[in-house]
């Protein structure tokens, strides 16, 4: 039924596969057959699988048993549910939170439940699919402003808007690792009166010393600021959270399709979301070490030549002139022992390696992949 369509994507080098792991998720994973050092994974702190957090997860396991039955609003929650929202109020310092089944789930989920028909949506060029998918939702008005230009977001606010304004942006944006100029959109939002949607996947846990994209920047949350994160990547777990104000989570309770239709999160991944989070809010060490090694491996690559674009996170791109070139550079690091799939369109418009450092990696590791790399550019792969 689809022969066609696959062998157009087959011809131009965008046909993907699914690699599964033969190992648990960490440092080092067995795929294909063989061991690799993993440079492809979120779990920046390497909490997946942190004896603590995977012992929290096993108790729980143990005494709610493997599903939640229900969604939330009927038998499907625990009390794990409810300390987990307190505690991730505590991280981002808001009144309130709800847990979703996903950040995707999240976003889809809250974006149409707060953009009513006099809403006029502003969003990054760049945003996450799962922005884009709920500002489509929505129905609203949506309008797209030039990556991080705020002098062109300002002039689009000015001319455009139609009703209340709601500026979507991802705090650290997922293939170049760039920040969000929070504090211009802070200000902007101010300014014209905008609730501002902030989605934290990549900053919670790892900017703010594990607090978030907000304190890294010293803003604190006000009232017309909605944040999200996950649970699946710095805290090693699964699921998403919207922390806000007391007001905003109530009306998410009762409006947001993807909460009131799903079934609740299992206790044992709240449970192991609890200790995560535990870990992120009274331990630094694992921000720390994470962000020294993006500081060794971004060092590294400069030294060799390799230009790390935007990057000012722990998401390093190598950019690559064409699809080809991605897929050749990802298979020779392969050889190498070194884990680092391509990544093509549609996902983005310019292929490339995502290399994602983590606290897990050591110096070894990062020096092998920097030689690597050295090795493929000395043989003229990119």
């Amino acid at each position: 039924m689809y022969e066609e369509g696959l062998e157009t994507l087959k011809r131009e080098g965008l046909l993907r596969s699914i690699s599964d792991r033969d190992s648990p998720q960490g440092r080092v994973v067995r795929v294909r057959g063989g061991e690799f050092i993993n440079f492809s994974s979120n779990d920046y702190l390497g909490l997946c699988n942190h004896d603590s957090v995977r012992k929290a997860a096993v108790r729980a396991l143990e005494e709610y048993g493997t599903g939640s039955g229900a969604s939330r609003l009927l038998s499907g929650g625990s009390t794990l549910h409810r300390r987990l929202e307190r505690l991730v109020s505590r991280l981002k310092a808001t009144e309130a939170s709800i847990l979703f089944g996903s950040g995707y789930a999240a976003n889809t989920g809250v974006i149409p439940a707060i953009a009513g028909g006099d809403t006029t949506i502003f969003s990054d060029e760049l945003n996450h699919a799962s922005l884009i998918d709920g500002c489509r939702l929505s129905r609203a008005g949506t309008v797209i402003y030039r990556h991080g230009d705020m002098d062109h977001l300002d002039g689009l606010l000015r001319r455009e808007c139609r009703g209340r304004p709601l500026i979507v942006t991802d705090s650290v944006f997922s293939m170049d690792g760039d920040i969000a100029p929070l504090t211009d959109l802070r200000r902007l939002a101010l300014s014209y009166s905008a609730l501002l949607y902030i989605d934290d996947a990549h900053g919670t846990g790892v900017l703010g010393r594990g607090r978030g994209a907000l304190a890294h920047f010293g803003i604190s949350p006000e009232p017309f600021m909605i944040q999200m994160g996950t649970l699946s990547k710095a805290a090693g777990s699964y699921g998403a959270f919207v922390a806000a104000d007391g007001g905003v989570i109530k009306w998410l309770t009762n409006t947001a399709r993807t909460l009131v239709y799903s079934t609740a999160l299992p206790a044992h991944l709240v449970a192991a979301s609890l200790e995560a989070v535990e870990i992120i809010l009274n331990d630094t060490s694992l921000v720390e070490r994470l962000w020294d090694n993006r500081d060794r491996l971004v060092s590294g690559l400069h030294s060799i030549g390799v230009d790390t674009g935007r990057s000012e996170t722990p998401i390093v791109p190598v950019l690559l002139e064409e699809t080809g070139s991605a897929v050749r550079l990802s298979e020779f690091l392969l050889d190498r022992g070194i884990y680092a799939p391509a990544i093509r369109k549609p996902t983005v418009r310019i292929p490339r390696l995502r290399l994602t450092v983590t606290a897990a990696h050591t110096e070894e590791d990062i020096g092998l992949l920097v030689r690597s790399l050295k090795e493929a550019r000395d043989c003229g792969l990119f």
